[in-house]
């Protein structure tokens, strides 16, 4: 299948339609109480790389890798027990010895409410020394992945980068050895301040992601990577990326209005092949738990962008797939593709069936 803005490899010609890179980590969910007050926690796996495969895996049935590293511990196991429910392959994991106390290698922890009326979602991490943060340049055979098995479309995204300067190496790394062997290169700016808090803050991770934007395909986010200042207007934010980075083919990002933790106005807005590409509007979206909503996005985009669709039809998909992503709890989406094609069109939520 082709698509009119991307120059796509024959799915005949590879393994995988999707691989990532990046930490998963596991989340543990309070539910509605908070993380300083819970007796209890439900545990998800998750993490903004790994969300969108898994994503394209069980919402949209592509083929999907991701390429990470884990202790050989329960807690490792549990991790690797939660990626095969999601159907992503996991021969890409890089095991590690764990010390029985996880002074050198864990994994990393993501406690996170959801928010409710004017008290927003709150993440508390707890991911030092994780194995996937300690990941180096070298140690995953990238031409294995992108040669000899072949994938269509690699992502990974500001998060990872984050984590150690080995992690953006391994990015770089990686980046370089899909565009080598073809695939198409999509990064998500996903910028946290708390990864950023020890080592440079906003600027390092400014010039981080400018590093590795000037080799991507696909930018999700575009906020705060251009030279010049937007002042938070979307478009004018993608046309100040435009102007650096000639390379990229297409810019996609959300736009949130939070009015309480459980409604928001929710749009986004995609350029591709010189236009630009508004979804429809979601006003007054009611939210269940917001976390993951916009690697829902991304992944609808990368989704659309494989089947050969449109770019306008693409930022559709993207925006209806992270609505629907939203009213589930957990990070990663439990929408299907027919629920998805069903909110193209429909705001309402139908008749039980």
């Amino acid at each position: 299948m082709t698509n009119p803005v991307l120059p796509l490899r024959p799915r005949e010609d590879c393994r995988w339609d999707v691989a990532a890179l990046g930490e998963v980590m596991l989340r543990l969910d309070p539910g509605e109480d908070r993380v300083r007050n819970a007796r209890q926690f439900r545990v998800w796996e998750g993490g903004g790389e790994y969300n969108l495969a898994r994503a394209a895996r069980k919402c949209f049935g592509l083929r999907a890798t991701v390429a990470t590293a884990l202790p050989r511990s329960d807690l490792g196991a549990l991790a690797e027990d939660l990626i095969l429910q999601g159907g992503v392959d996991t021969s890409h994991i890089l095991w590690r010895d764990f010390d029985g106390l996880g002074r050198t290698t864990r994994v990393g922890l993501n406690f996170t409410e959801r928010g409710f009326g004017i008290r927003p979602a709150l993440g508390v991490s707890d991911r030092g020394h994780s194995a996937a943060s300690q990941l180096a340049p070298g140690e995953i055979d990238w031409d294995t992945l992108f040669g000899e098995e072949g994938a269509r479309w690699f992502h990974t995204g500001g998060i990872f980068a984050a984590l150690s300067e080995s992690t953006a190496q391994v990015a770089v790394e990686a980046i370089a050895a899909a565009r080598r062997h073809g695939a198409i290169v999509s990064y998500d700016l996903n910028y946290r301040a708390s990864l950023w808090a020890d080592h440079g803050g906003w600027e390092a991770a400014r010039r981080l992601n400018r590093d590795i934007a000037a080799h991507a395909d696909v930018l999700f986010g575009a906020e705060g990577l251009g030279s010049r200042a937007s002042n938070g207007d979307p478009r004018d934010a993608i046309e100040a990326v435009r102007e650096d980075f000639p390379n990229l083919a297409v810019i996609a990002t959300t736009q949130r209005t939070a009015h309480t933790a459980g409604r928001n106005d929710w749009q986004a807005l995609l350029w591709a092949d010189g236009e630009f590409h508004p979804s429809r509007t979601y006003d007054g979206l009611d939210v269940f738990d917001r976390v993951g909503g916009g690697d829902a996005f991304a992944s609808g985009v990368t989704y659309a962008l494989l089947a050969g669709k449109s770019p306008a039809l693409a930022v559709e998909y993207g925006a209806a797939h992270g609505a629907l992503a939203m009213t589930t709890p957990g990070d990663t989406s439990m929408a299907s593709l027919a629920e998805v094609e069903r909110a193209l069109g429909q705001s309402d939520a139908g008749v039980i069936r």
